[in-house]
């Protein structure tokens, strides 16, 4: 989320932001939740998140002028979680042919254009998007398809929110020195460090649905922690590069639906490769 690390506030807007971002939360925490436990809820978040964060991240392209294929990219991104979902595979590294097909569309899809200038900015930022936002968010029903798959997830949401939650109250609280003000002027350390302790407790929190040992758990949520304030900040820069605060307006307090994924674009597949190759479960 964008509060991730923040810095002071300004009295009456903060309380203002953080009632309007709890009542957010209050109608959200319970779709997630029931979702975890039911696959056709579970997929049509997923699908539905997936849709919105690639249609704000194009529509964020196109305010700062770059010539995209908007729906295109939607079109092409909303593939890969229902290819996932629905478990069809062309082959076994389909991802790699997928993104080669990608490539090839775009490139013949510029050809048809009037004008040679923006043609490499253009095929790039769509697959760029495609990537960042449907791949990468994708993991998350990998993680649900392993075995033991809702407790993996569930322990991700934790971890990865916690740190979110961790960084937003230290920051606002006791943020003094500035993280990097070029990128996010209101992100602190205090609230970075805050942000991987409440991490490393959230690990430990879910201990009943991530079954490891002590160490294995603060390696986990310091991992996922600093994967966390790097998507966080990955976003922030993009943002910052369009001139814009939010990704969107459509949930209050908290922004655009890439706002509130950000960080788990980056947890996501941090989390599927450890528990995969790290810890060899499946």
């Amino acid at each position: 989320m964008s509060s991730r690390a923040g810095g002071a506030g300004s009295g009456l807007s903060d309380k203002t932001m953080l009632t309007k971002r709890l009542y957010s939360t209050l109608i959200i925490v319970p779709v997630v939740v029931a979702a975890l436990f039911n696959y056709w809820l579970f997929y049509a978040v997923i699908f539905a998140f997936t849709v919105c964060g690639l249609y704000e991240f194009f529509t964020m392209l196109e305010r700062k002028g770059i010539s995209i294929y908007k729906y295109f990219g939607i079109g092409m991104g909303a593939v890969i979680p229902l290819s996932i979902m629905f478990r069809f595979e062309l082959t076994k590294k389909w991802e790699l042919l997928f993104i080669v097909c990608a490539l090839l569309f775009l490139t013949i899809m510029q050809f048809k254009r009037r004008q040679n200038s923006g043609a490499i900015v253009g095929i790039s930022t769509t697959l760029f998007g495609i990537l960042y936002v449907s791949w990468f968010f994708s993991f998350l029903v990998k993680i649900r398809l392993l075995d033991n798959g809702i407790g993996f997830l569930g322990s991700l949401l934790v971890i990865t929110k916690l740190g979110d939650v961790g960084a937003y109250l230290i920051g606002s609280r006791f943020g003094k020195h500035r993280l990097i003000p070029r990128i996010s002027p209101h992100k602190s350390i205090e609230g970075a460090v805050g942000g991987l302790v409440f991490s490393v407790l959230g690990a430990f929190a879910c201990q009943g649905m991530l079954p490891l040992p002590g160490w294995h758990l603060v390696l986990v949520g310091l991992v996922l922690g600093v994967a966390g304030q790097l998507g966080d900040l990955s976003e922030s820069l993009m943002k910052r590069d369009c001139e814009i605060k939010d990704s969107a307006e459509v949930i209050p307090g908290m922004g655009g639906v890439l706002d509130i994924i950000d960080s788990l674009l980056f947890t996501a597949p941090v989390f599927y490769f450890y528990i995969t190759i790290v810890l060899n479960l499946s």
